[in-house]
């Protein structure tokens, strides 16, 4: 799938998609993490539940997303708000090195662009990224296997980075309770 043809498919989805949406989960379960102050980017953004609730907590945020439509709801929502959203191909134009204090990444992956990722953080930089798993319960998010995490995976995509939080339980115990299908990680850069 060329770029135009993944353009317009998110397009089509987020015309239609949810009016709102929320930040990812290991984000708000983490935000007493968060700096005060900093610059943060929501990398592959979407309509921008990340970007908004960095915003509110008074972080300059940019988002970054391939959909005209998604940054075009984002940046009406973010009105009066320290956020600016562009379109971005982010794996043709990953973000520059020592650029950010915080970096999200929600239900997006391409390996490809890890290693630009952890080296945009800046010292002490923090990233909190949360993506489908291939072990899961049922069958929500991407099909096929390139874009699913395989266990433990996203611990050994940014190697360098100091792990503060990390989940992933699988098909581990009652699958009717926890956090499933996905796999969550804080990471920080020394600094």
């Amino acid at each position: 799938m060329d770029e135009s043809e993944r353009r317009r498919k998110w397009d089509d989805r987020y015309a239609n998609g949810d009016a709102v949406a929320a930040p990812i989960e290991v984000l708000a379960d983490n935000a007493h993490l968060l700096p005060r102050t900093g610059e943060a980017l929501d990398l592959a953004s979407g309509i921008g539940g990340s970007a908004l609730f960095m915003a509110r907590r008074g972080l300059r945020v940019t988002a970054w997303d391939l959909s005209d439509v998604a940054v075009d709801r984002l940046s009406e929502a973010a009105s009066g708000m320290p956020l600016t959203a562009q379109v971005r191909d982010v794996v043709a134009q990953p973000p520059p090195p020592l650029s950010f204090d915080v970096i999200t990444v929600g239900h997006f992956l391409d390996r490809s662009i890890c290693e630009p990722i952890a080296a945009a953080l800046r010292p002490k930089g923090l990233l909190f990224y949360q993506t489908f798993s291939l072990e899961r319960i049922d069958d929500s998010g991407p099909r096929d296997g390139p874009f699913r995490l395989r266990t433990n995976e996203l611990l050994r995509l940014f190697p360098d980075l100091i792990v503060r939080f990390y989940r992933d339980e699988g098909r581990t115990g009652d699958i009717n309770a926890g956090f499933r299908n996905r796999a969550q990680l804080v990471a920080q850069r020394p600094g």
